[in-house]
């Protein structure tokens, strides 16, 4: 079982729009997703239709080591894709964790009795330095970033996320590893080049910095990704062709192109997926 944190210090760089999207796209390749919302505005909670709600949130399974899932695990209307949710509005979860002794490895210690039910544990973060967010990093096999296509964005970047990254290194003498991050740019506007002269410029920035991996894929900034929570379906069920004279990639493509560079190991089922013929196509010029 893998286990993807998407994490930033900078709120609003689209990590709930990629978690969720990521999820679904993977859910109807086949695999077996489960979304973990630790942000305490519960956006992502809230992203999908349930037709299972649970009695219980990321609260009780993070405060008393809840481990049954039938009380913990809501389910979607998109087979194979289930949720906890948050319900940590006060913010508790914080304080607990401080002063617990396990406080930034609970969630790690968790994660095993996932395993015989799930291929991946997608973790939606909170865009602050938290407790909750190290616990999240400590716990996971994977690290997203996501990262809008600005000069003033990469260095708060370098500031907030890399320096936590830095800073919890030394988890590596209790045996802990913290996973490379794999920063992603999203919201690319449509104009022609501007993907390039962005990659370029983040390479140059970033090309010292140990533990960091610049994908390949990027996110346009597309009407298919805002469409998304509003019709709650995954962006690759809204587009599945590139309209004609656009010159970013369909959102299918897209989705496919991220879930292949995190996990090739599952290149034939991303592959094996074509989209609904049942949902409109967003003409995004």
């Amino acid at each position: 079982m893998q286990v993807l944190s998407v994490i930033s210090t900078k709120g609003g760089v689209g990590k709930t729009t990629i978690a969720a999207n990521l999820g679904g796209f993977m859910a109807d390749a086949g695999l077996r997703i489960l979304l973990i919302d630790l942000d305490i505005q519960p956006t992502l909670s809230s992203y999908y239709k349930l037709t299972h709600t649970a009695s219980y949130g990321i609260y009780e399974f993070i405060s008393t080591n809840e481990t049954k899932l039938t009380k913990l695990v809501s389910h979607t209307t998109i087979d194979n894709l289930h949720l906890i949710f948050s319900n940590d509005d006060k913010g508790q979860l914080n304080t607990l964790l401080l002063h617990a002794p396990d406080g930034r490895f609970r969630l790690k210690n968790l994660m095993p009795m996932f395993e015989p039910y799930y291929d991946m544990v997608i973790i939606d973060t909170q865009g602050a330095r938290s407790i909750l967010l190290e616990m999240a990093i400590v716990a996971s096999t994977h690290l997203l970033s996501p990262i809008t296509p600005e000069v003033l964005a990469a260095r708060e970047f370098n500031r907030g996320t890399l320096q936590l990254i830095e800073e919890i290194q030394p988890l590596q003498y209790l045996g802990i590893s913290i996973p490379t991050i794999h920063l992603l740019i999203n919201r690319v506007p449509s104009i022609s080049n501007n993907a390039k002269l962005i990659k370029t410029m983040l390479e140059t920035l970033f090309q010292h910095q140990q533990g960091l991996s610049l994908l390949k894929t990027y996110i346009p900034a597309i009407e298919a990704y805002t469409k998304s929570p509003i019709l709650a379906q995954p962006a690759h069920r809204i587009e599945r062709k590139k309209p004609s004279g656009r010159l970013a990639p369909a959102a299918i493509d897209t989705m496919r192109g991220l879930a292949q560079e995190l996990f090739p190991h599952y290149f034939t089922q991303f592959q094996g997926l074509n989209g609904r013929q049942d949902k409109v196509v967003i003409n995004d010029t």
